[in-house]
């Protein structure tokens, strides 16, 4: 009995002491964050963790002081410290995964992807979420490894499975050969360069940006709000298109099939009107150019450029727009046209005369005469038939 009241009053002093340093705690950081930001980070990162770990590690003390080591009064003792063991690694893995996250988030906080050349800044942010995952599923293998060996027992099982250890390498292998493979990409995407959070890319014919980067799969957010899922391998070994790989700037053309009566210099000077009330031009391309004329058209192409994709395409829209409105009001003569040249014939083809009776019949006989040539006797020259010897 009076081991349940030490142990009770033992559990309360626990609690308090937890309480009170919990709020303790919470008021320094919220004092510091008042001047720095990271205090008020770190506080909601660890809060729930670090309150979760000071309980356990209280009771623990609290239950460890409280009965004694009497296996025979007390045969539960030793099931319930291991509980607390187990608990207090379970925990501290949990609280070292939010440090190790919050202190990721710290370096990002300097690299901002809300800006205009924001390059580096994606490829900081696209490393360090791989590095993060790779943190918490090392942190994690390495607390269950550790409840694990809490267990007895599991040396003498670990013997066993070393000693079979090149089979399930080999299983394990071959049956992890995609999930492996992807892994590796993830890494070689992060690290590469070649995409990185926030990329402008076209891939299967679809237009997004990437959205998250895993150590399995690439998620692409498309311009109609989709999400594509693809592994981490297709960008290793499918060619697709990054528009922001080493910028954020890009060209674009407008084309017009229009008549021969347009313009060129007059459709110049309409282009530099658009182009100066505009505010999606970044000024650095500005070209009118008449690439073909044939077929009775005249096919003009503008080039224009812009600080992104998505400014791009509304540029190219409104030139768009505003040079068709001005050819129907300013060279409406201009429009597309197409052109048919009627001709009458000058000469008839006369009609086919009839074959009379002696053309037909002249024809049979020159055919007769031509099968003669084949059928008939044989006539030789210079021999009369007397002077053919007999036959013997």
């Amino acid at each position: 009995m009076d081991t349940l009241l030490r142990l009770l009053v033992a559990i309360g002093i626990a609690l308090l002491v937890t309480a009170a340093a919990a709020l303790v705690l919470h008021l320094v950081l919220r004092t510091i964050a008042r001047r720095e930001r990271w205090a008020a980070v770190l506080s909601r990162r660890t809060k729930h963790p670090a309150r979760t770990m000071l309980l356990v590690a209280l009771l623990w003390t609290a239950f460890a002081s409280s009965v004694p080591h009497d296996t025979e009064a007390y045969p539960w003792r030793d099931e319930v410290s291991h509980a607390f063991l187990i608990a207090t690694i379970a925990v501290g893995c949990w609280l070292a995964c939010q440090i190790a996250i919050f202190l990721e988030d710290l370096g990002l906080h300097r690299y901002r992807v809300d800006v205009p050349d924001n390059r580096v800044a994606r490829r900081i942010r696209t490393q360090v979420l791989i590095i993060r995952r790779l943190t918490v599923a090392v942190l994690v293998i390495i607390a269950v490894g550790a409840i694990l060996l809490t267990f007895p027992g599991v040396e003498a099982a670990g013997a066993s499975v070393l000693a079979s250890a090149g089979l399930i390498s080999v299983v394990a292998g071959l049956a992890a050969q995609s999930t492996l493979g992807n892994v590796f990409a993830g890494m070689q995407l992060a690290f590469s360069g070649s995409i990185r959070v926030d990329d402008v890319v076209v891939v299967e014919q679809q237009w997004g940006r990437i959205e998250e980067i895993t150590l399995t799969y690439v998620v692409v957010h498309l311009w109609d709000d989709r999400r594509f899922v693809l592994p981490s391998t297709y960008f290793t070994s499918t060619p697709f298109e990054n528009w922001t790989r080493t910028g954020s700037e890009l060209l674009g053309a407008v084309e017009f099939d229009l008549d021969w009566r347009i313009s060129p210099t007059e459709m110049r000077d309409e282009l530099d009107r658009i182009l100066s009330t505009s505010t999606i031009w970044d000024g650095r391309t500005k070209v009118l150019q008449v690439t073909d004329a044939v077929s009775g058209l005249v096919r003009v192409r503008i080039l224009v450029s812009a600080p992104d994709a998505g400014g791009l395409f509304d540029l190219r829209c409104y030139v768009r727009e505003e040079m068709v409105e001005w050819v129907q009001r300013e060279h409406p003569d201009a429009l597309p046209r197409q052109r048919v040249q009627v001709t009458q014939g000058t000469e008839r083809v006369g009609k086919r005369r009839p074959r009379t009776d002696e053309q037909d019949a002249a024809l049979f006989r020159e055919g007769d005469e031509r099968t003669a040539l084949f059928t008939g006797p044989i006539q030789t020259s210079g021999i009369r038939p007397e002077e053919v010897p007999p036959e013997r």
